[in-house]
């Protein structure tokens, strides 16, 4: 059973990893927290699938039970389903004393995750992430958020929960483009930080494969993360390494419309645009881009779409990275490590065309 702590003084918590985890669950938040009244936040697709056995084992555990589930998809990440989870807390009585569990993917433990952070000022939330992305990602680190008309994630804050809990037998269940989607972060997660990863990734067959070897997938992803957030919690510095392909990815999504485009997709094409560009520039070792398309379509994903650079510049006008007319960018410099890069705005078109 891995166990990555992820150090951060006062707020250090831990990353368990363990297939079979959700059976039990109960017991070891028993040992965590002394709540007596538990809010699951999820969504329609997660609650139909594993919200009842979980509640049922938290009752039996002698937990006081209120399951809130929102409709699924990124679109449904807004304040207005903030305010009905805010309701819903409220009116079943949920006290400061008391924990929240996200369970779901990364729309529910962001959303979930910034209700914790802000209802009452402040309620303790741990992370039980059924989606890859969000088992070597979104549920590491903090970051919660929701989506606002103008952008991405512009309203958030950074949250530490008081623990992670991934059973990567929760990817059973997990649709194929769901899977591929999270396979985006993994991907990126090895182009700038783990070569031995990314030859691992290419080493896989299928899909099968690829499930054979999750545990020790998901395992190298969050150890990367745990470093890195430990080293740079409120993402002023090396955790910006984290955003590889998400500067045009987020100008994707938006674009085409939250959940029509998914983040994986979205981010796929923003690292590889990006690394079109470097790779020409002399700022990429050659090859790299070609190793890092291939990768990607043999996980299902895309590496190009038609959109404009204008539309592109729009949305990252609004990037949280930049700083006045200063905007710092994600790079490789060949597979398995990356640089950040401040460039003056105005010369951000020639990385991005």
């Amino acid at each position: 059973m891995p166990k990555i702590s992820v150090e951060l003084g006062a707020k250090a918590y831990d990353i368990i990893i363990e297939k079979g985890l959700r059976l039990t669950l109960a017991q070891k938040l028993k040992q965590m927290t002394k709540a007596t009244k538990l809010a699951i936040i999820t969504d329609t697709r997660v609650a139909g699938l594993h919200g009842a056995e979980l509640e049922d084992q938290l009752l039996r555990a002698g937990f006081q039970v209120v399951t809130i589930a929102i409709e699924e998809g990124e679109a449904n990440k807004n304040i207005s389903t903030l305010a009905r989870v805010y309701d819903k807390l409220a009116k079943k009585g949920l006290t400061r004393q008391d924990l929240i569990i996200t369970l779901g993917g990364g729309v529910v433990g962001d959303l979930g995750g910034f209700a914790a952070a802000t209802f009452l000022r402040g309620i303790d939330f741990v992370q039980v992430p059924t989606t890859l992305l969000a088992q070597i990602d979104s549920s590491v680190g903090g970051k919660v958020a929701v989506n606002l008309p103008a952008g991405k994630n512009l309203a958030g804050s950074f949250y530490q929960p008081k623990g992670v809990f991934i059973d990567p037998d929760y990817l059973v269940t997990l649709p194929k483009k769901f899977l591929h989607e999270g396979m985006a972060e993994v991907i990126k997660t090895a182009a700038i930080g783990d070569s031995k990863l990314f030859t691992a990734l290419e080493s896989y067959a299928d899909n099968q494969e690829l499930l054979e070897n999750i545990e020790q997938v998901i395992e190298s992803c969050c150890r990367f993360k745990a470093k890195v957030v430990a080293a740079d919690e409120h993402d002023i510095g090396q955790r910006m390494m984290l955003n590889f392909g998400h500067t045009v990815g987020h100008a994707i999504e938006q674009n085409f419309g939250y959940g029509k485009c998914n983040h994986g997709k979205a981010v796929a094409i923003g690292m590889m645009r990006i690394t079109r560009n470097t790779e020409k520039l002399q700022i990429t070792e050659a090859g790299t881009l070609q190793r890092l398309g291939q990768l990607l379509k043999h996980y299902g994903l895309p590496t190009k779409v038609n959109l404009e650079l204008r539309k592109i510049m729009e949305v990252v006008t609004r990037d949280k990275k930049k700083r006045g007319n200063l905007l710092t960018i994600a790079v490789l410099k060949t597979i398995g490590t990356g640089q950040l890069m401040q460039i003056d705005f105005n010369d951000l078109p020639r990385y991005i065309k």
